[in-house]
């Protein structure tokens, strides 16, 4: 049985109940929160200066307020990927990297969100709020039983999610010689389509980690994996929020 988020699957927490303090449900929480404070801190401060260099004005401030961010945009997705692989296959040091992980996601947060604020004022805050409430809705689903994470579920979602990931690849290796593909920015009624599928997929990674969570709390794994549980869900919030972004960026250009 796995996550459609790779970082929880269930074998992440097998054979980890060693002894000492165990993961809890609400210590995960605990730390999700922690780690959400640092994605928005890092983000915030990323947006201030993209607002500071804006704020110099003239014909090219926007060209100058993207390039005052995009060293930070750039460093924290090269960081983000590192950490996240050493948090992967080094557990041991979680409670270091997945704190260092969000202050890097908050850089590309806060240096995207920014861009799309000046292209359409006042669509973060509805992303943000979109985002919560999505995630607060699957909550809700899980919690009342509404929606089962069943084996079929977990397998379609797997399934669903690698085709979104080898859909995003293609895309990049294409832009290296010019192309993409343009379902995935277009604003037409299949891009829009194509955009609700991905949040909606990203939407069942919410689902499917809270069960990985409370399985990994009830098989007794250590206190540090509360940092892995944590990190896996702010992974798949950072990717729902970039695609709700996205969505009403298409949106907006109708």
């Amino acid at each position: 049985m796995a996550s459609g988020n790779p970082l929880l699957r269930s074998s992440n927490f097998e054979g980890l109940a060693i002894g000492g303090e165990r993961m809890t449900v609400n210590g995960t929480i605990g730390k999700t929160a922690i780690m959400l404070i640092l994605v928005c801190v890092s983000a915030g401060w990323t947006w201030l200066r993209f607002d500071a260099a804006l704020a110099v004005g003239g014909k090219d401030a926007a060209a100058a307020a993207m390039a005052a961010v995009a060293p930070f945009l750039m460093g924290g997705l090269i960081a983000g990927l590192v950490l996240a692989l050493v948090s992967v296959f080094a557990k041991r040091f979680i409670a270091i990297t997945a704190p260092l992980y969000a202050i890097a996601e908050g850089f590309v947060v806060g240096g995207i969100s920014a861009i799309f604020d000046l292209s359409y004022p006042g669509v973060v805050v509805t992303a943000v709020a979109l985002t919560f409430g999505v995630m607060a809705v699957m909550l809700f689903l899980y919690r009342s039983g509404i929606i089962k994470v069943t084996d079929k579920l977990r397998m379609g979602i797997v399934a669903a999610t690698g085709g979104i990931m080898l859909v995003y690849v293609i895309n990049m290796v294409m832009g290296f010689f010019g192309s993409q593909i343009g379902l995935i920015n277009s604003a037409s009624p299949l891009g829009i389509g194509f955009s609700l599928l991905v949040v909606g997929i990203a939407a069942f990674n919410l689902l499917i980690d809270f069960d990985m969570i409370e399985r990994g709390a009830a098989a007794g794994a250590p206190r540090n994996m509360e940092w892995y549980g944590a990190f896996g869900l702010t992974v798949t919030l950072v990717w729902l929020y970039i695609e709700i972004l996205s969505l009403l960026g298409k949106l907006q250009r109708r």
